[in-house]
């Protein structure tokens, strides 16, 4: 056999060989059952454009199909009670941040779950911020501008969106107000994507959210960050200064977002989904989407995000309580 010949067998081979690998696997994928990933919020959101970039990548770390399942309503709460009817097989997964898992039960007498006993952490994957925004077509440029700005133009009273209510955006939302001398009411939507419209619309002046919400119109000069929770200014908008910077103490704890199954899930099916959510958010275009969208991106483990909550729900509870509401 001449040499060109044998060359080009080779090759037919290599290709077949490769061609055989890529079938097997998406043989695999398609007998494998698919992973629903719930949402409380709608789409076109900061948590669902999240939760959308991480299913590609589990996609692909599983070996599976995981599809992102959009249950809006209730500030998550709907999604939680999904999550707590599922089978425990690791097939139905819950992508929240802090509001459904630790604040919503502070504020609402029968959620319909109790997060301690119905679920289970399967591992964190990044804190973020909550913001301070305003409307394109409100002049001021700063918290203590739209504090003036309120006075002049409504005898102090206005109007701020908040993305659920009795979330943590609505008690910022209080102590701003309290701190302004202002009457201020938080008016909830159902998810930050509505609100979102109405403050790019200017049918609302300002509005309270996370991050990852705001940062892309915000870049784009459609609204504009005023403000920011946590210790030190946002990398991914370092010109806007923290609630602490203005005088406004008490809201260093950042959120966080995380990965939830329903109680009762074996421990090796939570070790294998912990683990590839570990390599999908280490995977630099991941990372790297992630973290301009506003996030910190680093890696909990199930009995880290678990620790995380504990802490975040003793500094909430005292908060709520402070500000007098009652559980609805």
């Amino acid at each position: 056999m001449t040499r060109p010949r044998r060359s080009f067998l080779s090759r037919c081979l290599r290709i077949t060989l490769s061609l055989g690998a890529t079938l097997s696997l998406g043989l695999a994928a398609a007998q494998s059952p698919t992973t629903k990933l719930l949402v409380g919020f709608p789409a076109g959101g900061g948590t669902d454009a999240i939760a959308r970039i991480l299913a590609e990548r589990l996609q692909t770390e599983l070996g599976a199909s995981v599809v992102v399942d959009n249950k809006p309503g209730a500030g998550g709460q709907l999604a939680a009670q999904a999550l707590k009817a599922a089978a425990p097989d690791g097939h139905t997964l819950f992508l929240s941040h802090d509001h459904s898992i630790t604040i919503l039960p502070m504020v609402t007498k029968n959620p319909g779950y109790d997060s301690a006993k119905d679920f289970v952490p399967v591992a964190g994957f990044a804190t973020f911020v909550n913001a301070f925004a305003l409307s394109g077509g409100t002049p001021a440029t700063s918290l203590k501008g739209y504090a003036d700005w309120v006075r002049q133009q409504g005898g102090g009273k206005g109007a701020v969106g908040i993305p659920a209510p009795g979330s943590v955006p609505q008690f910022l939302v209080q102590v701003i107000a309290k701190q302004n001398q202002l009457d201020l009411v938080a008016a909830p939507y159902r998810g930050s994507a509505p609100m979102m419209g109405d403050m790019l619309g200017n049918q609302i002046s300002a509005g309270v959210a996370s991050i990852p919400d705001f940062i892309e119109n915000h870049k784009a000069g459609k609204l504009r960050v005023v403000a920011v929770m946590g210790t030190q200014r946002q990398a991914a908008m370092p010109e806007v200064p923290t609630f602490a910077e203005l005088g406004l103490s008490g809201f260093e704890d950042v959120p966080f977002y995380g990965i939830f199954a329903p109680a009762g899930t074996p421990k090796a099916t939570l070790d294998k989904l912990g683990a590839a959510i570990q390599k999908a958010i280490a995977q630099p275009d991941v990372h790297g989407k992630l973290t301009a969208m506003g996030l910190t991106v680093g890696y909990m483990t199930s009995e880290q995000l678990a620790a995380r909550e504990r802490s975040y729900a003793r500094v909430w509870s005292k908060i709520i309580k402070d500000s007098g509401f009652q559980p609805q």
